[in-house]
């Protein structure tokens, strides 16, 4: 599909570097987990920042105070559940961190509803290049983003930087660009979540439960790294005919324990995915994705980290260890909390990493606190 205009002609309010004005932009926490309470502390440590409200889903939740659920003092803003009383809001901004991508229309009507009501919308769980999905779900965001008159923005880790922000910026140092690829591995031993390593990837499933689980697990994966591939692309000048899928997993050897609980003989410990953007048949973007339940027992694909190359004139080559970035929780809340202002001072509509300015981290003081 073609490529979208990185800029719409007429916008009321063009993009700038480092918007700045003489109140904070208000922000609404859309999900209260380990990202969204990240994001609320986030929020709560700078000046430029100030927290309107935060939404949940779990019941136990709804009335606690923001700043508790979060780990700090009470700050008087209580936690609800109620889409309506969001909606309501006076705020500038919802980040948008419901715990996992899925399928690209299954909170589309729930997205188009905070945009409509004004509020800027930013991501961490997809909309990378919602262009990718197809011209029904651009409309529909596009007509909200209009009668809200705000923008809409994907962010993340990977995906969401590594396997789409970064071979862009690597690209900037090559001509004649052939190929991309992009890597991640990731050991899911110390993950406390058995929900997040069990149910989502999959691990501890019989052979019989995982194949079974493949088919739903397939349209979410291809959902989020397929808008990192066509983002890619669009940025290189390219026209994806499509994105192939392929999944690999290996079984446990032996018995193991990991942090989320036990992982038996026989059952799956680790999965590659395998996202090939193809034009004229022949893949001219790759992303691999591995996971693995302990990384110590399986050797298998490789060791945990990041890598990124560019084959072109010269070809350039980005690797990393585990250790690449110290915590990836609150790096997926920084890179949301840190594009707050530009995207909300961008025009209306979908605005993706080709359409705004860079963002950067804010620098402490000398002598300020951590």
């Amino acid at each position: 599909m073609k490529p979208a205009p990185a800029s719409q002609p007429g916008d009321p309010r063009p993009h700038r570097a480092r918007p700045r004005r003489d109140r904070p932009y208000r922000v609404v926490q859309w999900a209260a987990g380990a990202v969204g309470r990240c994001v609320i502390r986030g929020v709560l440590e700078r000046p430029d920042l100030e927290l309107a409200g935060v939404h949940v889903f779990d019941p136990a939740k709804v009335g606690v105070d923001a700043g508790v659920l979060a780990g700090r003092d009470p700050v008087g803003v209580p936690a609800t559940g109620d889409l309506s009383a969001v909606v309501d809001l006076d705020a500038d901004c919802v980040v948008y961190a419901p715990g996992s991508p899925g399928e690209p229309y299954a909170d589309l009507d729930t997205i188009c509803a905070l945009l409509a009501s004004g509020k800027n919308l930013i991501s961490v769980t997809g909309l990378v290049y919602p262009y990718a999905h197809g011209p029904r779900l651009v409309a529909e965001l596009e007509d909200a983003c209009k009668r809200g008159g705000v923008s809409v923005h994907g962010s993340g880790v990977n995906p969401g930087f590594m396997a789409d922000l970064m071979p862009l910026v690597l690209s900037r140092l090559a001509r004649q660009i052939t190929h991309v690829y992009a890597r991640e591995c990731s050991d899911f031993a110390g993950h406390p979540s058995w929900r997040m390593v069990h149910h989502m990837v999959g691990f501890g499933k019989t052979e019989e439960a995982y194949a079974r689980s493949l088919r739903p697990a397939r349209t979410m994966m291809r959902a989020g790294f397929g808008e990192s591939l066509h983002l890619v692309a669009a940025g290189l000048g390219l026209d994806l005919d499509e994105v192939d899928v392929d999944v690999d997993y290996k079984l446990a050897g032996v018995d193991f324990t990991i942090s989320a609980g036990r992982i038996p003989r026989g059952t799956v410990a680790a999965a590659r995915w395998t996202f090939s953007g193809l034009v004229g048949g022949h893949p001219v973007i790759t992303v691999e994705a591995v996971h693995k339940a302990d990384a110590a027992r399986v050797p298998d694909w490789g060791r945990p980290g990041y890598a990124v190359r560019v084959h072109g004139r010269p070809s350039i080559t980005l690797t990393t260890g585990e250790d690449w970035v110290s915590n990836g929780i609150s790096a997926a809340a920084a890179h949301a909390l840190n594009a707050i202002p530009v995207v909300c001072e961008a025009g209306p509509g979908i605005r993706t990493f080709l359409d705004l300015p860079l963002v950067t981290g804010r620098a402490l003081a000398p002598n300020a606190a951590s």
